[in-house]
């Protein structure tokens, strides 16, 4: 049962507390940075939140993006327009934000299965969606205007490996003992605790949602300490050399056989490859993971290839993914009934048993829950967004000012990229993917606005091949 106990409420309301010793004690670019991802890593999952009238739950999810741009309202105030420079960018924010009243409005009427009515949306629906959608997308504005700079890409690097090494420790508690901090702490489970469960061990959740989104934690962590690895030279370079290697393990230890097969993708490419080949290669994995819905409307996607080699490394995996599959294609057959705008909320673009009153359907994948929520106009917008800025900074390689793209931004550039080939099979959306978006939409603008290529960007070092 999710139920919150009294320290779950009494930690988010104390974390304005602990941003305000942030501001006040680091720099601006570290505070932000810290106080979105220590929110995210250590207060509680929903349904712990606040639950405001005609507003969307306020939880740890916007908590700390909301008291960031506070503080740096007050304190610092804006360096220009929230709004991105690229028009583009412009547009699919206004996308991702405003199309729900779309999608409101051509919702209005309920929908019945049998037994099961499900309400039509209203004027509230849209105000409360819309709010939730500018919340989703305050990191991703935030880090577009602080976090520009070639050191800021390298001070969100080597956040993200001392985070996974902090975070390494309460996995280590949970793999040994169950994950049950979460519990102990706030009160309840955050998700089905039989999932924990893999490989005759434990799964370690933590304080996030599920082990998949620890996991995908982690391996974000290791992608940056071999980052920090190759950007460091002397002692510095040992230490790093060995927290890969550390956090390697720990990946192996959190069990979960997507992100070490992501880890096992990724990190020959971050030791072989060059920047300009790292860029290339996330713009080609984004695209990928973006068209994979007009490629599975169109019988393109190997499925029967996937479950084959699936079937080959545990059988019942492929049964998983056999499942997967056709969720997908049902669930693509009913979002198709209404493409532009989607069906809205009320989970009204699943299935349910018309005498049961049960929910059938199932949706892991992020694509296909914004399709058949928002329609193709609200997939188009967030995953538009999030590979706008690995376009941008592509391009900028054909260029004389590539030269002065941070060596740090292009593993940045590659997680980016994965983590939009996990929203496929996952929602492993969060505020550090919409941070990292943010940071490096940022980056392309700061580099295009530039008059002279010669003009050299901060802490900028050489990435080269190491094989």
């Amino acid at each position: 049962i999710l139920m919150p106990n009294s320290v779950a409420m009494l930690a988010l309301a104390l974390w304005p507390i602990v941003m305000v010793t942030m501001f006040a004690r680091w720099r601006l670019q570290s505070a932000l940075i810290w106080s979105i991802l220590a929110g995210y890593m250590f207060l509680p999952e929903p349904p712990a939140g606040f639950d405001l009238p005609l507003l969307p739950p306020v939880d740890k999810h916007n908590i700390p993006a909301i008291l960031a741009f506070v503080f740096i309202l007050y304190r610092f105030g804006l360096r220009g327009p929230l709004l991105p420079e690229s028009k583009l960018a412009r547009i699919l924010v206004f996308a991702f934000v405003l199309s729900p009243i779309l999608t409101t409005a051509t919702n209005l009427n309920p929908v019945a299965y049998g037994n099961v009515w499900l309400p039509g949306m209203d004027a509230k629906n849209a105000l409360a969606i819309v709010v939730q959608q500018f919340l989703m997308l305050l990191p991703f504005l935030l880090a577009r205007q602080f976090l520009a700079e070639g050191g800021d890409q390298m001070d969100l690097v080597r956040a993200f490996a001392i985070a996974g090494l902090i975070y390494s420790i309460p996995m280590l508690v949970e793999i040994r003992l169950s994950p049950q901090l979460h519990r102990w702490v706030y009160g309840f489970h955050q998700h089905d605790f039989f999932q924990t469960m893999r490989f005759g061990g434990w799964r370690p959740m933590v304080f996030m949602y599920h082990g998949i989104w620890v996991a995908f934690f982690t391996l974000t962590a290791l992608v940056c300490a071999v980052a920090m690895w190759r950007s460091t030279t002397g002692a510095a370079s040992g230490r790093w050399l060995a927290a890969v290697v550390y956090l390697a393990a720990i990946l192996i230890l959190a069990k979960s056989l997507g992100a070490i097969l992501y880890a096992l993708l990724m990190l020959p490419l971050l030791l072989m490859l060059t920047s300009r080949m790292l860029l290339r290669t996330a713009v080609v994995l984004a695209l990928l993971a973006t068209s994979y819905p007009l490629l599975k409307g169109a019988g393109l996607v190997p499925e029967t290839q996937m479950l084959e080699l699936a079937a080959q490394i545990d059988p019942d995996r492929a049964g998983s993914l056999q499942f997967r599959f056709d969720q997908e294609t049902d669930l693509m057959d009913r979002a198709n009934e209404k493409p532009l705008f989607g069906w809205g909320s009320y989970a009204r673009n699943q299935f349910f048993d018309p005498r049961t009153a049960e929910l059938v359907s199932i949706t892991d994948g992020r694509w296909i829950i914004i399709i058949g929520v928002y329609g193709w106009v609200g997939f188009l917008a967030e995953f538009g967004l999030l590979m706008l800025p690995l376009l941008m900074l592509w391009r900028l390689t054909n260029r004389p000012e590539g030269q002065q793209i941070a060596a740090t931004a292009a593993p940045l550039c590659l997680l980016l990229a994965i983590n939009l080939v996990d929203l496929l099979p996952n929602s492993t959306i969060t505020p550090i993917t919409w941070l990292i978006s943010g940071a490096l939409l940022g980056h392309a603008e700061r580099i295009m606005a530039l008059q002279k290529p010669t003009v050299r960007m901060p802490n900028r070092i050489g990435w080269r091949p190491v094989m």
